[in-house]
C-alpha cells in the first residue's frame, strides 16, 4: 500500500486538520469543471455521402466507369474476405460487386470457417463445380481446365481469398473447407494495374483483377476483363492525380536496388525475398 498515490486514498478533512479546507474546495471546483465539460454536446463528424452502387464517396464516384447494366455471367464468385480488408479505403471488391448481378458476387467476411457456422460456404466447397483460386504446386492452370468446355455447360463457383498475401496463405492453410474444391491458378503473364498498393511480385494481382481474368476465361469472353478493369484503372488514375505515388512491387524494388527497408533477419523471410528475384513461375504466398 506504500506505493498507492495519495489522491487514491479517501481522506476526511477532520483527519488532516483545517489546513486542508482549501484543498477540498479546489477538488470540488475540479469536479464541477469536469462535470461542465461532460455536459457539453459531442460533435459528431459528418460522414461523406456515399454512392450506393460503387460504395465510393459521392464526390469521387466511379459509376461512370461501371457498365450501364451488370454483366451477365453464369459463374458465381465467393469472395472470402479477411476482416482487415473491410476497413481499407481503397478496396476493389465493392467495384467488382457493382459490375455483376446480385447474387453473382457473394462476400463472406472472417478468418475461420466451418460447416456449422457457414453451411452455405461449406456446401459450395463440396460442390464438384467449385474452384478455389490459389497458386501452388497442386494448382491446375485455369485456361487448361476450361479449354475443352463449351460456354455455359458448367456453371462454376469460384472462391477467391481477399487479403494480403500472408493473410490469404494463413486463411487457406487454417481452413480445411478450402482444401475440398479443385485448386486453380492463373498462368497468364499479366502485370497488376493496381499501382497504388504494393504487391509482392510483378505477377501478383488484386482481388478484382483475379476475378476479372477468371471470369473472362470461364465465360470465354475477353471483354469481361476489360470492363471489370475499367473502374480500377479510373480509381488508380484519380489517386495518382491527387498525390498518391506509384507503388512498385517488392520484386521490382529488389531487382533494381531500390528496396530501402532493413532486410529481415529471419532465414525464412530472407529465402522468400530471394525467391521474389529468382522465381518467375509461382506468385509468392
Amino acid at each position: 500500500m506504500d506505493n498507492v498515490p495519495s489522491f487514491c486514498s479517501p481522506v476526511s478533512s477532520e483527519e488532516n486538520g483545517p489546513e486542508n479546507g482549501d484543498s477540498s474546495s479546489t477538488e470540488d471546483g475540479l469536479i464541477d469543471a469536469f462535470g461542465d465539460l461532460a455536459a457539453l454536446p459531442v460533435e459528431v463528424g459528418e460522414r461523406r455521402p456515399t454512392c450506393l452502387r460503387c460504395r465510393r464517396p459521392q464526390k469521387v464516384c466511379l459509376c461512370p466507369f461501371l457498365p450501364p447494366q451488370p454483366l451477365e455471367v453464369s459463374t458465381c464468385l465467393y469472395i472470402v474476405q479477411h476482416p482487415a480488408e473491410e476497413s481499407r479505403v481503397l478496396r476493389t471488391v465493392p467495384l467488382l460487386a457493382a459490375c455483376l448481378p446480385q447474387g453473382k458476387c457473394k462476400v463472406i467476411v472472417g478468418r475461420r470457417f466451418n460447416e456449422e457456422k457457414h453451411p452455405e460456404l461449406a456446401a459450395v466447397c463440396r460442390d464438384s463445380r467449385t474452384l478455389i483460386l490459389y497458386p501452388g504446386p497442386k494448382s491446375q492452370n485455369l485456361d487448361e481446365l476450361v479449354q475443352h468446355q463449351e460456354v455455359g455447360t458448367v456453371k462454376h463457383n469460384v472462391i477467391i481469398i481477399d487479403g494480403t498475401w500472408s493473410q490469404a496463405k494463413n486463411m487457406f492453410l487454417k481452413n480445411s473447407l478450402f482444401h475440398l474444391p479443385k485448386q486453380v491458378q492463373l498462368n497468364r503473364t499479366l502485370s497488376s494495374q493496381y499501382v497504388i498498393r504494393t504487391q509482392p511480385s510483378n505477377i501478383c494481382l488484386s482481388t478484382l483483377e483475379c476475378a476479372a481474368v477468371s471470369l473472362s476465361i470461364l465465360e470465354q469472353n475477353e471483354e469481361i476483363q476489360e470492363v471489370l478493369l475499367r473502374p480500377l484503372k479510373a480509381l488508380c488514375s484519380f489517386q495518382l492525380q491527387h498525390g498518391a505515388q506509384v507503388h512498385h512491387s517488392k520484386e521490382h524494388l529488389l531487382k533494381n536496388g531500390m528496396y530501402d527497408k532493413p532486410m529481415p533477419k529471419n532465414k525464412r523471410k530472407i529465402k522468400r525475398m530471394e525467391k521474389l528475384v529468382t522465381d518467375h513461375n509461382v506468385c509468392p504466398r
